[in-house]
């Protein structure tokens, strides 16, 4: 759960970042909030895939 949350900051963040940067026209801290947001999502997307999984182990264990 907490990877996923981490992720979900990190796009905010990189939001932040890339709105800042087109409004000053800083090219550089505009492609570091893209990067950020990249590394967001892919945060993101493995705490689901590790949940999906947790939730697999446990149903084939008889567990809820």
């Amino acid at each position: 759960m907490a990877e996923k949350a981490k992720g979900k900051m990190d796009q905010l963040k990189g939001k932040a970042k890339e709105a800042v940067g087109k409004a000053t026209g800083d090219d550089r801290m505009q492609a570091e909030g893209k990067m950020d947001q990249a590394k967001g999502k892919a945060k993101e997307t493995m705490g689901k895939a590790k949940d999906r999984a947790r939730g697999i182990d446990d149903s084939l264990r008889g567990r809820k």
